[in-house]
């Protein structure tokens, strides 16, 4: 083989290494993690900023990398089949192609696009800077490709420039979070704490409040050595107070400050005056976005709330610690009395109290029965049915079948819940 033809063979070979740089460089940048990249932003990399700001305008970084990509693969393969056909003849084309084919494929292609696949982040820091100086040496021509691209897909109905991504940042984040979980990057308490706080977008406070049937209220002319001994028995800190009706709450009474009265009064009952002790209570819209009612808590620094309807009728009440426990849990003292609310059964069904919130449901087996319609289980077969269904009836929707056990007047207490075979 002449010096030529080596030489010429060193050009093919590099070309192919060039292709091999923007193959991997083109995958790197757009399977890169946006997220990581502002973070390392964020503490002072500057091959960091490059690639945010190459990633920023997408079409004009991938048009010049496919630019450069086409140059070096078309003049690799053109110098190859001139080798060939100097070495070969006219079958030199034939084998120019095969040979060409899979050097491209397998060094120009696969193989670095598979590293940059499994490693991201670290091949697009590399590359950004030699990737920056491409885009802008080939900056013109790409906006020439753009204008046809552009044009040509508006011809066809498609305008790119209004392209808008189909999931929300929080559906992209939930998304993200399941897969992640799926792969093990998560267990599943992270991951539902996770998920709480994207959904506490979507919940209103009567997705997350204590239904007034389950509220711990005082009558305000029960004498007080009365109140202070109901107090002290109920294990909570802040009780509502009424007056002649039990929607009528007049204030609010707080452990703490009832305690230090009668200390006050070196524990004279008759002298405590509970009237005086009770703050205003705080009434909030069932309505209220989960959020603005967790921001409100903090911002008022109260941690206590009344939550009535549209018509000023008391539904329940909301506490700080009611909207956390969407995010973390359950959350118990030494104070609070644990009642099994879920009972499994050896044959796999589940005993369940109506009032259980489908979302903990949910939450607990990894289930996906719906919560728009109704927030406990109870509601949402009553809402299935279309009736009040008495005990010994059963129903089968969204895979599962609900069979009523018990029920007081009108209210489901229990039911048992079976998993449908597919």
């Amino acid at each position: 083989m002449t010096t030529s033809l080596l030489i010429i063979a060193g050009i093919v070979i590099a070309l192919i290494a060039l292709s091999a740089f923007f193959s991997g460089a083109e995958t790197a940048m757009t399977a890169t993690s946006k997220a990581r990249m502002h973070e390392l932003e964020k503490r002072g990399d500057k091959r960091a900023k490059r690639v945010q700001d190459l990633i920023a305008k997408p079409e004009r970084l991938i048009g010049a990398i496919l630019l450069g990509n086409n140059l070096v693969n078309i003049l690799a393969s053109a110098l190859a089949t001139s080798l060939f056909i100097s070495l070969f003849g006219s079958n030199g084309v034939i084998y120019a192609t095969l040979i060409m084919t899979m050097l491209v494929l397998i060094f120009g292609e696969v193989m670095p696009k598979t590293y940059a696949i499994n490693n991201p982040d670290r091949y697009a820091l590399f590359v950004s800077s030699i990737i920056k100086i491409i885009v802008s040496v080939f900056g013109p021509v790409v906006l020439a490709v753009e204008f046809v691209v552009r044009r040509t897909m508006r011809l066809f109905g498609a305008d790119i420039s209004k392209g808008q991504t189909i999931l929300s940042p929080r559906d992209e984040l939930r998304g993200a979070i399941d897969l992640h979980h799926k792969e093990g990057s998560f267990v599943k308490n992270d991951r539902d704490m996770l998920g709480g706080i994207l959904d506490l977008e979507n919940l209103e406070v009567s997705d997350v409040m204590i239904h007034r049937t389950k509220m711990h209220t005082l009558d305000a002319d029960l004498p007080p050595s009365q109140i202070i001994t109901r107090v002290l028995k109920s294990g909570y800190t802040r009780i509502p107070i009424w007056k002649d009706d039990p929607d009528n709450i007049i204030g609010i009474i707080h452990a703490k400050n009832l305690l230090a009265e009668l200390h006050k009064k070196k524990g004279n009952v008759d002298k405590v005056s509970i009237k005086d002790l009770c703050t205003q209570p705080w009434f909030v819209p069932e309505t209220t976005p989960a959020t603005d009612q967790l921001n409100a808590f903090l911002r008022k620094k109260v941690h206590f709330a009344i939550v009535v309807d549209e018509y000023g009728e008391v539904m329940g009440l909301i506490t700080l610690e009611d909207i956390l426990e969407e995010i973390v849990g359950q959350i118990s003292d030494e104070h609070d009395t644990t009642e099994a609310e879920i009972a499994r059964e050896s044959s796999g069904s589940y005993i369940i109290k109506g009032e259980t919130p489908i979302r903990d449901l949910n939450r607990l087996y990894d289930w996906n029965l719906p919560d728009e319609e109704a927030t406990t289980v109870a509601g949402l077969v009553i809402h299935e049915a279309q009736i009040i269904p008495d005990p010994g009836q059963a129903f089968t929707f969204h895979g599962f079948r609900f069979e009523v056990l018990a029920k007081t007047r009108n209210q489901i207490t229990s039911i048992r819940v079976t998993k449908v075979s597919k």
